[in-house]
């Protein structure tokens, strides 16, 4: 074993610039990848990761957001014309004379707007989300990733994709060959696990919660998450259990939130249904951990890491049978067309009436997510990394 370690202490270490200028902003889906990621990357002796966060490069992750980022970003769009190009140009010089300066071997471009970069790249596709729902996006930023997207994709020696649905995606829709796509699978961060009710007291104390008393659905407030389906299928319970079990809504607002308006108003009148908002890291794995059941109906997801952060949680999930959330939940997940608000309604009932079923699935979720953990992307991606400089 100790001869082992050696052997993987002495191996040449590789430098990698990683861009990590998502993390200015409050962290969602990307975001906590690219967190996750680069410290499970740090972790490892085999590479010295390098990180730009469009202003400069780092040795270290950024403690938080940005302060007041997403208020000045959107400041920006509104009064600076073609503002993400012309940001865009200015990040590109930063990390040009960075790259100048540090002499990286290979960059990892961890979402769909790679920089230029004169030398191997790899390129992670989480999703086309910009494909099937371009409306999700603003109209400029859109053009420019569809002006970048495909040349970026050519240009990287491999692309990480985070699920075989995206895998098989990837080479419909954009030609990319099989030998040239990897699949890294996602991990869970260390915050999410099971916890006991006295561990919860001052969140849930915070929302007027108790343990287990509540049903949570985590997501952007935009079509594709499909929350309209969730309002529908929790309104359609019977009023007991809604009396007994308040639904929360946690995520960003999102493209036609106001869509959701009308059918929202009912269960905010009668204060069963609650709209929390962005919810911070530490504060979601409370309230993951603290609920019933984890609602998650989205229509599409690249890999869905809300359900595998609540089955590590030791909380059950109900979920579409759509894209590659199966890939994630397996036999634990309790699934649903995402079209049936009745179905919706009594796969819920389900877990709040069968004691026995909720147990098994709690038990089940717990299991099927310790397959998954960011050391092992770290280790897919490392030796992708490693396959490229070493051919």
């Amino acid at each position: 074993m100790g001869s082992i370690r050696q052997m993987h202490r002495q191996r040449p270490s590789m430098h990698i610039a990683f861009d990590a200028g998502i993390l200015r902003a409050p962290r969602t889906g990307i975001g906590q990848y690219v967190a996750e990621l680069a410290r499970a990357l740090q972790a490892r002796d085999d590479l010295q990761l390098e990180l730009f966060t469009g202003w400069g490069w780092h040795r270290e992750l950024p403690a938080a957001p940005v302060p007041g980022y997403s208020r000045l970003s959107s400041l920006a769009k509104r009064l600076i014309p073609r503002a993400y190009a012309l940001r865009r140009a200015i990040e590109q010089q930063r990390f040009s004379a960075g790259v100048g300066r540090l002499r990286p071997q290979l960059y990892h471009a961890p979402s769909l707007w790679p920089f230029e970069f004169d030398g191997p790249m790899v390129m992670t596709l989480h999703d086309l989300t910009h494909v099937h729902y371009p409306q999700t996006q603003p109209a400029d930023r859109l053009r420019e990733i569809e002006r970048r997207v495909h040349g970026g994709l050519q240009r990287a020696a491999r692309v990480l994709v985070d699920s075989h649905f995206i895998a098989g995606e990837a080479r419909r829709y954009y030609g990319i060959a099989a030998e040239k796509l990897v699949v890294a699978p996602l991990g869970v961060a260390r915050h999410f696990h099971p916890r006991s009710a006295e561990q919860l007291t001052e969140v849930l104390r915070l929302h007027g919660l108790q343990a287990r008393q509540y049903l949570l659905c985590v997501g952007t407030l935009e079509p594709r998450k499909n929350l309209q389906l969730a309002i529908d299928g929790y309104l359609a319970l019977p009023a007991a259990l809604r009396q007994r079990y308040p639904l929360l809504i946690a995520g960003m607002p999102g493209w036609h939130g106001a869509q959701l308006e009308a059918s929202l108003q009912r269960g905010l009148a009668s204060g069963q249904l609650r709209v929390l908002g962005y919810q911070a890291d530490e504060t979601l794995a409370e309230l993951l951990a603290g609920a019933r059941l984890l609602l998650f109906p989205s229509l599409y997801e690249g890999f869905g890491l809300p359900v595998l952060e609540a089955m590590a949680s030791g909380t059950p999930v109900v979920l579409s049978r759509r894209a590659a959330l199966p890939e994630v939940a397996g036999d634990a997940g309790l699934y649903i067309e995402p079209e049936d608000a009745s179905g919706c309604a009594m796969a819920m009932r389900q877990l709040l009436e069968d004691q026995d079923d909720w147990q098994a699935r709690c038990s089940a979720g717990l299991e099927r997510a310790r397959q998954f953990s960011w050391a092992n992307c770290a280790r897919i991606t490392a030796d992708t990394y490693r396959e490229v400089l070493q051919p």
